[in-house]
């Protein structure tokens, strides 16, 4: 072996001739496995948001045909729908008295096998028979009153019309200029109402009549759905622990832990919102349409349950809902006595002053956490996309997704942090480059030497 000369450097040292232990041979291509996950799983997801861009697209351009897809099976699952709203509605009803029932036949009757089952059909037999009954009850109230409004506002108008004409006549026999006035008008109103009888009447009650059949098969209908919709409801309301318990088995079968927690703990939430908000506004509907009663009979209004009737079911609607029961309602009376119309006014402005400053924050409290803007913003916007359902339904389901979008804020704000508190964030708050957050008036307090949270008996 030949020695190195003196200077001679020594060969650079290739580490591609070194053999890896069997370990870091595993570790090597457990890393290079990993990488090649990462690479699959990020082309995966470009893949499926490319995909799904080019569905949207699709589907924006589908939209009329998915709309009248959605709309037929909806058509279709109208007794579901209206099973599952029943049985929501129920439920509280059917809890309390399972709540009773059970204790006292474990008590009573020891012996007695499926005392849960004969509770739990107990309950639903009660529930529907209340639900029945006040059906019942409001179409009794609401029919004989509607016939006889009808019927006086066609007896009554004439007349009314017949003092509107004598009064114009004798303003008119004085030669004024108000009295020109009011001709012109009368005039121009007269030559409006003869055409519009003569061209647009025929066309509109050929229209109605045409409309009337159509509309009362529809209404058969609906009858029908809503007789096989209580049917249903009794099904879930007998399996409703069951149901629960395949929904959750869904959900930790598709999501991992972490995930179905937290869906499981928002649906939870949901129900909690949708349930004291439904149930309560009920309550507060039932009261303020027994406070209306007992009001306008005091005082004498005509129409006193066809009014109170209106007005405690329009009531369920929040913010617009006493103004649409109150509308139709205060025009009926003024038909009829325009003094008590004025007095139906006032009377209502100070019932729903009542109602909402003290009867609906004592039974609804804070259900939903919505402030008023957000309240009128989600009924604005879901009766303006689904009608009266959107009206009824759109504040607690605002009120869910203000939920989700708080949780999610507040979740990131801990993760940085920052601190949750709104009011945290107001013209003395900010948050430095680094990250911290500081409030302008705690620095101006520690400067001074005071603590702004010290409790006093640190001081």
């Amino acid at each position: 072996m030949e020695e190195k000369k003196a200077g001679e450097k020594f060969p650079e040292y290739d580490k591609s001739d070194t053999v890896l232990s069997p370990k870091e041979q595993l570790l090597s291509a457990q890393k290079r496995s990993s990488n090649f996950k990462e690479q699959v799983i990020k082309s995966m997801a470009m893949f499926f948001v490319v995909a799904a861009c080019i569905l949207f697209y699709f589907a924006l351009l589908r939209l009329s045909e998915i709309s009248y897809a959605v709309k037929s099976f909806l058509s279709v699952a109208k007794p579901i729908i209206y099973g599952l709203a029943i049985a929501y509605l129920l439920n509280p009803i059917v809890k309390v008295i399972d709540s009773k029932l059970v204790p006292f036949f474990e008590k009573k009757c020891p012996k007695m096998k499926r005392k849960e089952t004969f509770s739990r059909g107990v309950g639903i037999l009660v529930s529907l028979v209340l639900l029945v009954a006040v059906i019942v009850a409001l179409l009794n109230m609401m029919i004989p009153q509607l016939y006889t409004s009808i019927r006086d506002m066609i007896v009554n108008v004439p007349s009314q019309m017949n003092r509107f004409v004598k009064a114009f006549n004798e303003m008119h026999s004085s030669d004024s200029t108000v009295g020109k006035i009011l001709e012109n008008v009368m005039k121009e109103a007269t030559t409006f109402i003869q055409n519009w009888m003569r061209t647009d009447l025929m066309d509109k009650v050929n229209e109605w009549m045409t409309q009337l059949t159509a509309g009362v098969i529809l209404m058969v209908r609906e009858i029908l759905n809503f007789i096989i919709g209580m049917i249903v409801s009794i099904y879930v309301l007998f399996s409703k622990e069951k149901f629960m318990c395949q929904a959750k088995k869904l959900v930790y079968a598709i999501f991992r832990p972490t995930k179905a927690n937290l869906i499981l703990h928002v649906g939870s939430k949901s129900n909690e919102i949708f349930g004291g908000f439904i149930i309560g506004k009920i309550i507060d509907s039932a009261i303020i349409g027994v406070l209306c009663f007992i009001g306008l009979s005091i005082l004498n209004i005509p129409y006193t349950l066809l009014v109170s009737v209106i007005v405690g079911v329009t009531n369920v609607i929040p913010f617009f809902g006493p103004y649409i029961g109150a509308i139709p309602s205060a025009l009926l009376i003024f038909l009829a006595d325009p003094v008590k119309g004025v007095y139906f006014v006032i009377f209502i402005i100070l019932l729903q002053q009542f109602d909402g400053n003290i009867l609906g924050p004592k039974i609804l409290g804070n259900s939903t956490g919505l402030s008023a803007f957000w309240v009128v913003f989600s009924i604005l916007i879901a009766g303006g996309l689904f009608g009266i359902p959107g009206m009824l339904l759109g504040v607690p389901t605002f009120a869910v997704i203000y939920y989700i979008i708080s949780m999610v804020v507040n979740r990131k704000l801990r993760k940085k942090q920052l601190p949750t508190d709104t009011d945290s964030y107001d013209e003395q708050g900010y948050v430095q480059a680094d990250g911290s957050y500081v409030h302008m008036e705690e620095n101006i307090l520690k400067e001074k030497g005071d603590e702004p949270y010290a409790d006093s008996s640190t001081k």
